[in-house]
């Protein structure tokens, strides 16, 4: 270890942190729009409606995220015929898999809100979108924030999954460069550390937007 070219390794590795963090946040934010739509199924007076929400996510949380990756990627370009670049693949497999858990979180945060908000919307003639952007969601953020930075958290983590499809991220490059030297330890120990200063950002950034919508 005590020969080892530690500022190459760290350079090479680090170059995977903006694809790591662009996966992240696309997926995320993807992500967090079929949540709302699983949501409003959810909680819509329609069997149908909530059936089909309901097994979407018992699917999406009952499959390994691997599995469902390399669905994406591998099966599904066959079964239909076209093409699927792997970051489009990846953002697609995370967002999916990062819906279903994010519509538990967000159900549970509207459901919290006390129901005369929904009758007052209503009594007022609100537009039923806007009363979900203006009132509803605003109030589901405040109960359900932590339970989101946890979501953020761990879709970071899982993006080390995109290796396995080639891409040049943080654990890919990793990979690489140990293949290349022979040495494991080094390169893994960096990715390691890469993943943990990002959580540690992403968790004091988030505390602090924590503190301001609460306290604002």
């Amino acid at each position: 270890m005590m020969h080892y070219d530690w500022i190459s390794a760290l350079w090479f590795i680090g170059q995977g942190v903006i694809l790591t963090l662009q996966y992240t946040l696309i997926s995320v934010l993807g992500g967090f729009l079929v949540a709302l739509l699983l949501v409003v199924f959810q909680l819509s007076s329609v069997p149908f409606a909530r059936w089909l929400a309901n097994t979407y996510v018992s699917i999406f949380r009952g499959t390994p995220l691997l599995v469902q990756l390399s669905l994406v990627y591998f099966a599904v370009p066959l079964w239909c015929d076209i093409h699927i670049s792997a970051f489009v693949a990846g953002v697609i497999a995370f967002a999916l898999n990062s819906a279903a858990y994010l519509a538990e979180v967000i159900r549970s945060g509207v459901l919290a809100i006390d129901k005369g908000q929904f009758e007052a919307a209503q009594a007022l003639n609100i537009p039923p979108v806007r009363a979900w952007i203006s009132i509803i969601l605003p109030q589901a953020i405040v109960y359900i924030l932590p339970a989101l930075i946890n979501e953020l958290i761990s879709l970071l983590k899982e993006t080390a999954l995109i290796s396995v499809i080639g891409e040049a991220d943080i654990m890919r490059r990793a990979q690489l460069l140990a293949a290349e030297q022979y040495r494991y330890l080094e390169p893994l120990l960096i990715a390691a550390l890469y993943y943990y200063l990002m959580v540690c950002v992403l968790t004091w950034c988030a505390r602090r937007l924590s503190g301001s919508i609460r306290y604002d």
